[in-house]
């Protein structure tokens, strides 16, 4: 899974989702943007980006736009208040509206569709389709 090799801080701030990213595609000639705001997991990624080879049989290239990067703490069920903040889980990243998650090339149209189709199944927004 995707996760950063260096950090300056083990635990952060909750990420902001507001506002709008103006992306354009800048690898492939097909690709996914969010339509809605929403955090991704490291574990959302890979599970999209798996639907997404295995459908096209590993033809073609997948070039994965986002990064997780932010920290996600968690602490036990059942604990009581305070105790400061909990240990880092996992990884995630905040998605803004208009941001490309994923790209594709070398593969005709309707599998790309396709293969974004079944990658937008696993992440918690909304996917738009966008070719050159």
């Amino acid at each position: 899974m995707l996760q950063p090799k260096k950090q300056k801080y083990r635990k952060s701030y909750n990420a902001a989702m507001r506002g709008v990213n103006h992306q354009t595609l800048s690898f492939g000639e097909f690709g996914v943007l969010a339509a809605t705001p929403g955090f991704i997991t490291a574990r959302q990624i890979e599970a999209a980006r798996k639907a997404m080879s295995h459908y096209t049989k590993r033809y073609g290239k997948i070039w994965i736009r986002i990064f997780p990067q932010i920290p996600v703490t968690n602490k036990p069920q059942g604990l009581r208040m305070g105790g400061g903040k909990g240990a880092v889980v996992s990884f995630g990243s905040p998605i803004k509206v208009g941001t490309i998650v994923f790209e594709m090339g070398g593969v005709p149209r309707e599998i790309a569709k396709e293969a974004f189709r079944l990658a937008g199944n696993k992440l918690p927004l909304k996917l738009e389709f966008i070719e050159k």
